[in-house]
């Protein structure tokens, strides 16, 4: 064997041994098969009245009160699913976030290490323009490293 076949087929051993690595650490990562089509669209609860347990896990839980007064400030609380949706490193939340309408109020990112559980608190203080019709929509999003993003609103009453 000539020295250039050899140092092309030692090139090629190692670049093959590399992508093998790769796929098999991404392989063992993930705890099962990942589906890409929560990647695709904006997850939202279809039934209220019977939830899937995926559903129950990583729906955004929005606690605020249904009636607030503006240019006072309340709190919105966040957390990640009914029963709180648990973190490590192959299975976490990525970010939590919250809008009023269609603006950003606030975000915060999360970690896989685990230490933390995905819960968000913000504290909102609305202006009277912000709902002239009354109402305003407060919507939360999260986005799972396995189960794709996550959406769900509330409406409250400005007064």
């Amino acid at each position: 064997m000539d020295r250039r076949t050899f140092v092309k087929s030692a090139a090629l051993t190692t670049l093959s041994v590399g992508i093998l690595k790769e796929a098999f650490a991404a392989e063992m990562s993930s705890p099962g098969k990942v589906n890409r089509g929560l990647f695709e669209t904006i997850n939202r609860v279809q039934n209220p009245a019977s939830k899937s347990p995926l559903e129950m896990s990583h729906a955004p839980v929005i606690t605020a009160p249904a009636k607030v007064k503006a240019g006072e400030p309340f709190t919105v609380e966040i957390s990640v699913g009914e029963k709180v949706h648990g973190m490590g490193p192959t299975h976490w939340i990525e970010y939590i976030e919250l809008n009023i309408g269609n603006e950003p109020a606030g975000r915060i990112d999360l970690q896989s290490k685990g230490y933390l559980q995905p819960k968000a608190t913000f504290t909102v203080v609305l202006a009277q323009d912000a709902a002239p019709s009354g109402m305003v929509t407060l919507i939360a999003r999260q986005r799972c490293n396995l189960h794709g993003y996550w959406e769900s609103s509330k409406d409250i009453s400005l007064t």
